[in-house]
């Protein structure tokens, strides 16, 4: 009988952090004596982990480490989720290893899923227990808003006891938002003062407020969303300012730099950074950079100032709005009033040689103060629907001619505080014309007014502010700063940042040295057009330096150079007939040398490639050094320019000399071999020559072609000996196949001979079949009657024997009469009947032995017939 299997069971769980550790190690997985643990700690750290994970066994040391700095506050439970015996697995089902949850008393769990790094999860910890901060002056008021991540204040008036409505609601959205977003990239602050936050127009208790740089700042809309923590925390999220965005890949396969990189143009900036440090001075000059670039509408802005008073004690804020009667001189212009758009109307008839040219402009409404903090500001939607106003309105702008500036105004389709303001002339539609005669469009004194339209002085009057260049001669991107520069270009960039500490292989991928002791690099990547630029390292990482990597990124003819990457592993020796290519080597062994040169392109996968390598071996010692170069490139690890990138492997292209921006492909429909490669080169390359050629010169020239044509005429002898030898090769094999058909041929017909014989053979065995079959049917019959004959021969017996006993017993009452009466009657009487019985029984037993002589003679012919 087969063993039974049998199996070993586990070994008991050990110790996983020392017991001198300030973490409490459940190592075998008592899940419900740490919930028991909990009820006892306002703040508890779960740190699920298996004990052979090593990612487990790499952050231990990190626990430890967060957990001597704050045991005295927070209570840190290491709980072994991987024993089978341990409540923790058979409740929990983890997909990976470790895993950090936190609880803030009964509020949990909150996942932390950022970098297993000491300092990341301490601030994460701090976060958690202090989800508020709490803004008691001006001055802290000022700090909270400055911060480049999004944030949201609530007001409270702390009257009540224990806590004023609201307020536990709002402490629990600011955890909701640690839950939903481990970055932590929204602050949660609290202001008990009045006078404080009526600086950000808060004078209700329980108002929340939130925070934007560029865009207009909101209030939560009590009257339109339920006051709860989720609402609170979705609303904060879908509405928060997000300028510049931390990424920090968890080293995993993940779609996370593929996401976001498909947005757009990323400037990624890599900088050291501590979490937990209280300055952070590059950070806020690179915010300060993200600010200034996104800040489409700072004119218009209704926020207040980010910039620190020098007197504590001063107003901290300018919520000044505009006054509700501005001056018209200062709404047109470039300071004051940047949403404008200039549009140019189709001549009126095919022949006219005039257009209409109309600055449009947004205005706000007369006599209407609008809210603080809900002050509109300009943006392209507004732009566009007061275009879509404008060409409705388009009959009214129509003249044939006009000298004079005519101006209306038309309320907004979405708003009854706004309304847009057009002012149109009839120009040349010739554009240098129009740009000459710039000066009388926009100061001709007259001003002639539409039926429906108001008076409005259209002295200072300007175009779009992505078309002032074309009037404005001082005004180009280089020579401005980088305020608004996102809505000023189609190439606007989404601003990313990593911390260099961990994720320095990136850079290094993107460029950055490896070398390099001060771990601050920028790049940035645009997918779409496939090509990527890297600022200098040499340079320091400034606001300044990053403002002006940004500007001649948007400019539209960049002078940034394209960054393209080699492989540093690749080295090669004079001495190597064939030069190996590289990104950094491709121009100056291309372009700047003064030699023809033929480039392969190659890959490591691919095996016709490799195959070529002893032709162009061949070849690079058959052309002369001095005029040819014969080099190949991986494209699988180096960059090259676009215009020489190639979709087909291998792929051949000769540079001649003095010609080598004519750069020839070697033809695909070609076989790639020596005499073609040849051939091609002679007929598309030419000799260097940098001086008249003398006699000597040419003499030496006629030895050198000599000595090559001699060298060819070699090598043309030796491959037709190779291919007589081929055609001797060839000969024989033909004849061997000649004889292999013929035997095959014979085999063909000896198959078909045996195929015939087995038909006939298939054919009579089925006869054969047949009279058997017959021939035993005719037997069972026979055996049928033989049978039937037995019966009635043994029937006869029976009765023969009874007669012989009816004779003997009559013969003894007839012996008994005749000795009496009539002896020789009855003696004759008894003869006869005896006569007639014996011949009748010899008759039938003369017929039984004749039947079967014929059935014994029949059996013997079917035998033999068989």
């Amino acid at each position: 009988s087969r063993a039974k299997d049998v199996t070993m069971p586990a070994k008991l769980p050990v110790n996983f952090f020392s017991t001198r550790s300030p973490v409490v190690d459940l190592f075998r997985g008592q899940l419900d004596y740490a919930d028991h643990l909990r009820q006892d700690s306002e703040i508890v750290l779960y740190f699920f982990y298996a004990p052979w994970c090593g990612q487990s066994i790499a952050a231990r040391e990190e626990i430890e480490h967060v957990a001597s700095r704050l045991s005295d506050q927070v209570l840190f439970v290491a709980v072994n989720c991987w024993w089978n015996q341990g409540k923790c697995r058979k409740q929990k089902h983890f997909f990976y290893f470790p895993v950090i949850h936190l609880y803030h008393r009964s509020f949990g769990p909150i996942e932390y899923k950022g970098p297993m790094s000491a300092v990341y999860i301490e601030k994460f910890v701090r976060r958690v227990m202090t989800p508020l901060l709490y803004i008691s002056s001006r001055s802290k008021l000022l700090d909270f808003l400055s911060n480049y991540e999004p944030g949201v204040i609530g007001y409270f008036e702390f009257n009540a006891s224990p806590q004023p409505p609201g307020y536990l609601t709002f402490f629990t959205s600011a955890l909701h938002s640690l839950k939903k977003d481990y970055l932590g990239t929204i602050r949660f602050g609290v202001i008990t003062d009045k006078r404080v936050a009526e600086e950000i127009s808060l004078v209700h208790s329980g108002s929340v407020y939130l925070h934007r740089h560029v865009n207009t700042s909101l209030i939560y809309p009590n009257d339109i969303m339920n006051y709860t923590a989720e609402n609170i925390c979705k609303w904060a999220l879908e509405n928060r300012e997000m300028l510049i965005r931390w990424l920090r890949p968890h080293g995993g396969k993940s779609l996370l730099l593929n996401n976001e990189l498909k947005k757009g143009p990323a400037l990624l900036i890599f900088i050291p950074y501590n979490p937990l440090a209280e300055i952070h001075p590059l950070l806020d000059e690179i915010t300060k950079v993200a600010l200034e670039y996104h800040n489409c509408n700072k004119s218009q802005a209704a926020e207040p100032d980010l910039q620190h008073a020098g007197d504590t004690d001063s107003p901290a804020f300018d919520f000044s709005v505009p006054d509700a009667h501005p001056n018209l001189s200062e709404t047109f212009s470039i300071t004051k009033y940047p949403c404008c758009n200039t549009v140019v109307l189709p001549q009126w008839h095919s022949i006219s040689r005039t257009h209409n040219v109309c600055e449009l402009c947004i205005n706000q409404t007369l006599g209407v103060k609008p809210n603080k903090v809900h002050g509109p500001h300009c943006n392209f939607l507004e732009i566009e629907a007061a275009l879509d106003s404008f060409y409705l309105q388009e009959h009214t702008f129509f003249q044939v001619i006009s000298n004079t500036i005519e101006c209306s105004n038309f309320l907004s389709f979405y708003s009854p505080f706004s309304y847009y303001t057009a002012c149109c002339r009839t120009v040349n539609r010739h554009f240098l014309s129009f740009i000459s005669s710039e000066n009388a469009i926009f100061q001709t004194p007259k001003v002639a007014f539409s039926s429906h339209g108001k008076k409005d002085n259209t002295q200072h009057s300007i175009p779009h502010i992505e078309d002032r260049n074309c009037f404005i001669p001082n005004l180009h991107i280089n020579d401005t700063n980088i305020t608004g520069l996102s809505c000023r270009t189609n190439k606007t960039l989404n601003l990313y940042l990593l911390d260099s500490n961990l994720f320095w292989i990136y850079a290094e991928r993107l460029g950055a040295s490896k070398s390099t002791h001060l771990k601050e690099f920028a790049a940035i990547v645009d997918l779409k057009e496939e090509v990527h630029y890297v600022l200098d390292q040499n340079q320091s990482l400034v606001g300044s330096t990053l403002e002006n990597f940004i500007k001649n990124f948007s400019i539209l003819y960049s002078p940034l150079k394209r960054h393209l990457v080699d492989d540093p592993s690749v080295h090669f020796h004079e001495q190597h007939v064939i030069t190996e290519v590289t990104t950094h080597t491709f121009h100056e062994t291309v372009f700047l040398s003064e030699k023809n040169v033929l480039l392969l392109y190659y890959a490591p996968w691919c095996g016709f490639c490799a195959s070529l390598n002893h032709i162009f071996i061949q070849l690079a010692r058959l052309l002369p050094p001095d005029n040819f170069i014969v080099a190949r490139i991986d494209i699988t690890r180096n960059d090259l320019p676009w215009e020489f990138m190639t979709d087909r492997l291998p792929t051949i292209l000769l540079f001649p000399h003095q010609r080598k921006e004519q750069s020839v492909k070697f033809p695909e429909d070609f076989p790639v071999n020596l005499p073609n490669l040849l051939k091609f080169i002679l007929h598309r390359s030419s000799l260097s020559s940098s001086e008249p050629c003398t006699k000597e010169c040419l003499h030496k020239g006629t030895v050198l072609h000599q000595g090559h044509i001699s060298h060819l005429e070699r090598e043309i002898q030796k491959l037709r000996s190779e291919i007589r030898a081929l055609h001797q090769a060839h000969d024989q094999l033909e004849a061997q196949l000649s004889e292999a058909r013929r035997e095959e041929h014979r085999l063909q017909q000896q198959k078909n001979t045996l195929e015939k014989q087995h038909k006939t053979l298939q054919l009579h065995s089925e006869q054969l079949q047949a009279t058997y079959d017959q021939k035993n049917q005719e037997l069972l019959e026979m055996a049928e009657k033989l049978q039937e004959l037995a019966d009635a021969s043994e029937n006869l017996l029976k009765a023969n024997t009874l007669l012989r006993i009816l004779v003997a017993s009559r013969e003894e009452k007839l012996q008994s009469k005749d000795e009496i009466k009539e002896p020789l009657l009855s003696q004759q009487t008894i003869s006869e009947d005896h006569d007639v019985s014996v011949s009748t029984a010899a008759t039938t037993s003369e017929e039984r032995i004749d039947n079967i002589d014929t059935i014994d003679t029949e059996h013997s012919s079917g035998n033999r017939t068989e």
